[in-house]
């Protein structure tokens, strides 16, 4: 998959996923770093999504960890990739204040 296709799917996915589990942590730890405007999936988002959004992360920025859900699927005997579940993965989510606007990105 290619750099703007895993940042589409990423986007699609913060977008898409209505679960709730893990807004008491990030609620709690921007706070914690005095950021207080937090409203998940508005303007909080993975680093790949504020990308497809065309926002890049400032380096030296420290997301909040969380636990994410990613469907697996393997290829059949056609050639058909045939969903077997999903498996955890832990991702990092950032506050858009700790982005920057990409220059030449509408």
């Amino acid at each position: 998959m290619t750099k703007q296709g895993q940042q589409s799917e990423a986007l699609a996915n913060a977008l898409q996923n209505q679960s709730t589990m893990n807004y008491s942590t990030i609620f709690e730890q921007f706070a914690e770093r005095g950021i207080d405007d937090i409203q998940p999936r508005v303007n909080v988002f993975s680093y790949n999504a504020w990308l497809a959004i065309g926002r890049q992360v400032r380096k030296g920025e420290h997301g909040v960890r969380i636990v994410t859900w990613i469907p697996m699927s393997k290829k059949d005997a056609a050639g058909e990739a045939q969903s077997i579940g999903r498996k955890p993965k832990t991702v990092s989510v950032f506050h858009v204040s700790q982005t920057d606007a990409i220059a030449g990105v509408a």
